[in-house]
């Protein structure tokens, strides 16, 4: 399942090799919430830490990610982990460009149906 989260980019890290397979790359971005704003940390793996060479500190940003969860037991300690997998990174607010609408399009015409009077009065919504 994917979500979405838009803020901007608070701080970035570099990339940490954890194991000689396994690298990731973590940032946090600073999402408005009413009076208060959020701080909140995701990750890049893998390849995907490149993904975050193109922003600076300041920018803003979209971030699509997958909730992740799992469960660790050591010594009979039971630990709950949480991470925001990050896969994709977008300039926020940059929408995709629609076509503009082709000029001098002919639409055909219709004559609207013929209506009794009580019809047309039942009928008085604006669209």
């Amino acid at each position: 399942m994917a979500f979405e989260a838009e803020g901007k980019l608070h701080k970035k890290f570099d990339t940490v090799q954890v194991t000689d397979k396994f690298k990731k790359r973590e940032f946090v971005i600073e999402m408005e919430d009413g009076a208060y704003s959020q701080i909140v940390k995701f990750q890049l793996t893998q390849n995907n830490c490149d993904k975050l060479d193109p922003y600076n500190e300041g920018d803003m940003m979209k971030v699509t990610f997958s909730l992740r969860g799992r469960e660790y037991t050591k010594e009979g300690k039971t630990s709950y982990f949480t991470n925001l997998d990050a896969w994709r990174l977008d300039k926020a607010g940059a929408a995709v460009a629609a076509a503009p609408p082709a000029a001098n399009q002919d639409f055909p015409t219709t004559e609207p149906a013929a209506t009794t009077s009580s019809e047309s009065m039942d009928d008085d919504l604006p669209f």
